[in-house]
């Protein structure tokens, strides 16, 4: 039957992380306590999206604000996130170099597309979110920079300057999914010098080298951290840098679906005319009121106080626990919180032997287990492109209430406790 489909859907593979998420379902379905740390998501029940989007959306409807809007995101929209990047970030860009989209998928496939031809050279980190599908799908030649956590999963410009010639895109993600680290000052101010040594190094008929910068998590930091960006760092890189951004992380709004990108205008430009062939522009209702939310310093500032401090007591709870779990001698660890909605946990599990006989061979079969005994749902590394066994794991803090946690812990240690 394969034969029916087109080479690219046939290479194709889905969500490594949705068939994750239909296992966890089935367990939840049967009664079975589970503590669902899978999904890259919020739980409505533990975080809503602010009141202001709310009444906004359906404000808009009322009014019928129903229509399409224009292919490149409405008019207010892109002034409001304009102002906003103005007033959080100090960067300056015209409503031109702003494209709005149905999220931030679309703001990524757009610049995959827009950036690069088939054959040319991709560079991303592993573990990154789905740049390995999106490579894929344009046909580059990926060149993945397998990262641990001696440099906190997130690339090094020595790790980088090897891979850069000719390359046409660099995809550096902070925050990052799935890691929850962040880039220093430090380290991406290196990186962007290297790019901009590359850039420098080609000629005036030569095609750039891009970078880009997906951000989408930058309002969520953690314990003193500080989210820095390529043009921050570097005014330099304004020519050279796409950023990803949206509400869906930040506003806990992913089912509302607003995201854009911020660029040189002649590359958003043609992004847009791009992404006008397959209708990714976000609703106009959910344009209008983000473009009101984004104007509301106040109600933003109340909105994260509350936000950041729930995030952090979840996944403080998470590290606390595993920490108290490996002073007490499992072979566990994790990293500390620092951004985004993720924890970085290791499980020093292959080799063990379950109650049962059967030995834990591979992040999978940890997986499994974790799950079938703990009830602890994670995502092994290997959904987001890592090869190797390494025993790490990602787990998202977006959808569990604080007792969830707690009620996870000693599940836990006596699972660890039951191997041989």
């Amino acid at each position: 039957m394969t034969v029916r489909l087109s080479q690219l859907a046939r290479g194709l593979i889905g969500s490594e992380i949705l068939k994750i998420a239909a296992e966890v379902r089935e367990l939840i379905a049967q009664g079975r306590p589970i503590c669902n740390l899978t999904v890259g998501d919020f739980s409505p029940t533990e975080f809503r999206v602010p009141d202001r989007l709310a009444r906004g959306v359906a404000e808009y409807v009322a009014k019928g604000q129903t229509n399409y809007p224009p292919s490149n995101g409405v008019l207010e929209l892109r002034k409001a996130v304009a102002a906003f990047y103005k007033r959080g970030l100090a960067l300056d860009y015209p409503t031109d170099g702003i494209v709005i989209t149905s999220g931030g998928r679309p703001v990524i496939y757009g610049i995959y597309q827009t950036v690069v031809n088939p054959g040319e050279t991709v560079v991303y980190a592993v573990p990154s979110w789905n740049n390995n599908h999106y490579a894929r799908i344009v046909g580059a030649s990926a060149v993945e920079i397998p990262c641990g956590a001696d440099t906190n999963f997130l690339p090094t410009a020595a790790m980088l300057r090897p891979h850069l010639r000719g390359a046409t895109l660099l995809a550096l993600n902070s925050p990052s999914n799935p890691t929850g680290t962040m880039f220093s000052a430090e380290q991406l101010t290196e990186i962007c010098d290297l790019v901009l040594e590359e850039n420098a190094r080609r000629g005036p008929d030569d095609r750039p080298l891009y970078v880009m910068y997906d951000q989408i998590y930058w309002m969520l930091t953690f314990g003193g951290g500080r989210h820095v960006n390529p043009v921050g760092l570097r005014p330099e890189m304004a020519k050279y840098t796409i950023f990803v951004d949206g509400i869906s992380k930040a506003f806990a709004a992913t089912g509302l679906r607003v995201g854009w990108g911020v660029g040189p205008s002649d590359v958003i430009k043609s992004m847009a005319d791009l992404l006008t062939h397959i209708g990714a522009w976000a609703p106009r209702p959910e344009q209008m009121a983000t473009a009101e939310l984004l104007c509301a310093e106040s109600d933003i500032a109340e909105y994260h106080a509350s936000m950041i401090r729930d995030l952090q007591e979840r996944l403080g709870l998470m590290a606390e626990g595993l920490d108290h779990l490996r002073a007490k001698g499992f072979p566990v660890e994790s990293t500390a919180p620092q951004g985004a909605i993720y924890l970085s946990a290791h499980f020093g599990l292959h080799g063990k032997r379950t109650p049962e006989g059967a030995v834990l061979a591979s992040n999978e079969d940890i997986r499994r287990y974790l799950l079938q005994t703990a009830g602890m749902a994670v995502v092994p590394f290997q959904a987001f492109g890592q090869n190797e066994e390494t025993g790490w794991f990602r787990l998202s803090a977006g959808a569990v209430s604080p007792q969830d946690v707690r009620e996870l812990m000693p599940r836990l240690e006596a699972s660890l406790k039951a191997l041989a």
